[in-house]
């Protein structure tokens, strides 16, 4: 089936139409060849299934390459450029992508710009704040209007253990804004104001409302951040919030021509947001989605509750309520995968298409790309290739466990399975 998926372009004769599976082989843009091996994974029952894995660097790593809606901060998001990868080749406008652990949403937002419908799930509710309003983006004078509206004296708490990342007044406004967000029915405006500001909430730069602290993809915690404060000799400086909730905004839309907008404006309506278990998704019929793009929790990297205790405290949510799958041991993510992978099948049309990214955790000793392999198997999908997107490209004895740094996610590997037409 997959040698029959039609593509738009042949790097070398752009008269011809390639596969995927030999647009990969042949893929060349960023002046570095594709190197193919075969993988053999042994399944469960004493068989075993093999497939060819890819080696290049199949998208850029420039930061900043992708449209500006994209530049929200939130902790082991994979670049916009991977998703298009897959949705440009293996989709067709109008068709759903889906991604059953969307986080701040790119596979979801970067379908939407190519006229695809998104649908999204995620156990996380910061998810669904972090992008639904970026499908509906109002324009700048909007915002401005509506900050200037808001009366940034009337708040009904002020956290005293805050003000180790706030100066008073700032903290002042947070805590007003908090209070005006948290009323029952809120428009688009008011919306992308509270997306701005749990972006902005802290961070390592004058461009957010705190003193100096981590990225703000990790929270760190007030005794943590009374070290930072110590070491660095620093007090909180006083932050005007509405000024940097503009600033912001005025970056985030910078993108945003009417081309955009009718892109977004076309299929927003459509897009589905669900906040639960990926492993049973009910609101997603049977064969309804074209193409599934996602990355899942790695084994114990991730401490997501912990990273965003700042935000849920924003949101008036209790992190420690949500339940989020992070297995510390290999058996159990597996089992916890194979679960959503089965869902996955249900939700797929037939010929559809999983890209399932698993990065490289503990410096790659653990191959998940081999067990998720299992999980879609067990699920009854048909592993077509392995693509590793190594962009320092190391030598190919290096590249069946590519061996970039020492430590960390340092290269997306991605499966690729297929429903079966029949």
């Amino acid at each position: 089936m997959l040698d029959h998926i039609q593509l738009p372009f042949d790097f070398s004769n752009p008269g011809k139409r390639l596969s995927f599976r030999e647009e990969v082989r042949a893929f060349h843009q960023f002046s570095r060849r594709t190197v193919e091996l075969e993988v053999e994974v042994p399944l469960a029952d004493g068989s075993s299934v093999k497939a060819p894995a890819f080696v290049n660097e199949f998208w850029t790593a420039k930061q900043r390459a992708a449209h500006s809606l994209h530049e929200i901060s939130y902790r082991a998001c994979f670049k916009p450029q991977l998703p298009r990868f897959f949705i440009e080749r293996l989709s067709a406008p109008g068709q759903t992508v889906y991604d059953p652990f969307m986080g701040r949403g790119t596979t979801l937002l970067e379908s939407a710009l190519l006229g695809r419908i998104p649908a999204g799930c995620d156990v996380n509710p910061l998810s669904l704040v972090l992008i639904a309003p970026r499908l509906q983006p109002p324009g700048l004078e909007e915002i401005r209007e509506r900050l200037g509206q808001i009366d940034l004296r009337d708040h009904d708490e002020l956290p005293e253990d805050l003000l180790i990342f706030y100066h008073p007044e700032t903290l002042r406004e947070i805590a007003a804004l908090k209070k005006y967000l948290s009323r029952p029915k809120l428009d688009g405006v008011d919306r992308w104001i509270g997306l701005v500001a749990l972006n902005r909430l802290a961070g390592h730069s004058p461009g957010f409302f705190s003193v100096y602290t981590l990225p703000p993809n990790q929270a760190v915690s007030i005794k943590s951040q009374r070290k930072i404060n110590a070491d660095r000799a620093q007090t909180p400086p006083r932050r005007h919030v509405p000024e940097l909730i503009l600033k912001k905004s005025r970056a985030l839309l910078a993108d945003c021509d009417a081309s955009t907008r009718a892109a977004l404006s076309s299929v927003a309506k459509r897009a589905l947001f669900l906040n639960g278990p990926a492993r049973a998704t009910p609101a997603i019929a049977d064969g309804s989605v074209s193409l599934v793009v996602t990355s899942p929790p790695f084994l114990d990297v991730v401490d997501y509750a912990g990273d965003n205790w700042l935000r849920c405290w924003f949101l008036g949510l209790d992190p420690k309520s949500i339940q989020l799958t992070v297995p510390k041991k290999l058996d159990s993510w597996q089992a916890e995968m194979t679960a959503i992978f089965v869902e996955l099948q249900r939700v797929l049309q037939p010929g559809g298409h999983v890209a399932f990214e698993v990065g490289e955790v503990r410096s790659g000793t653990i191959k998940l790309e081999e067990t998720v392999i299992r999980c879609g198997v067990d699920a009854g999908l048909k592993p077509l290739l392995i693509l590793i997107n190594d962009q320092k490209f190391t030598k190919t004895s290096n590249c069946w466990g590519v061996n970039n740094n020492s430590k960390g996610t340092n290269t997306n590997r991605v499966v690729l399975f297929q429903k079966p037409l029949s």
